[in-house]
């Protein structure tokens, strides 16, 4: 289940979205398209940021330094909730030419082409209610305007720049 950026890059990357669970770069669906209260999440990354740098601070006490292990409370939201991921610093890190005509997306459909702006506000549902992808997986395709939210593109395999 990994996902291959390849085509007119500078680095093809090899992407392994079933270990995107633990990145805290993720966000969840509510998020992503706005159905979920700003405030409370503001609130929430203060405290998260918080929380990492209390561990930080305290984890260069310890020697050798341990890492802490999942709340329980954590644990149990990462196994409830649906998550994306922001695809913009995996196609950063790959360095796309600058004269790409546009992108070809290989799903379990057949091919998709979308344009290199879409690409590039991209966000890939790799998670539904803390499992991945099985079915039309592992990636489905979401813009950030969320103009396609009813219709993603689905069982997306491969991204190659043209």
């Amino acid at each position: 289940m990994i996902v291959q950026i390849a085509g007119n890059v500078k680095y093809p990357i090899t992407l392994d979205p079933t270990v995107w669970i633990f990145d805290d770069r993720k966000v969840t669906y509510d998020e992503a398209f706005g159905t979920g209260e700003k405030e409370q999440e503001e609130e929430d990354e203060l405290q998260k940021a918080s929380m990492r740098w209390d561990r930080e601070i305290y984890q260069q006490k310890i020697d050798p330094p341990v890492n802490r292990s999942i709340s329980r409370f954590e644990r149990e939201k990462i196994l409830k909730e649906t998550y994306l991921m922001d695809l913009k610093p995996f196609i950063s890190t790959s360095e796309p030419a600058n004269d790409l005509s546009g992108v070809t997306l290989e799903t379990t459909h057949g091919d998709v082409e979308v344009t290199v702006e879409q690409m590039r506000q991209a966000l890939a549902l790799f998670s539904v209610e803390g499992r991945p992808l099985k079915e039309d997986g592992p990636l489905h395709l979401y813009w950030e305007d969320a103009s396609n939210k009813d219709e993603p593109i689905k069982g997306v395999k491969k991204i190659i720049f043209r």
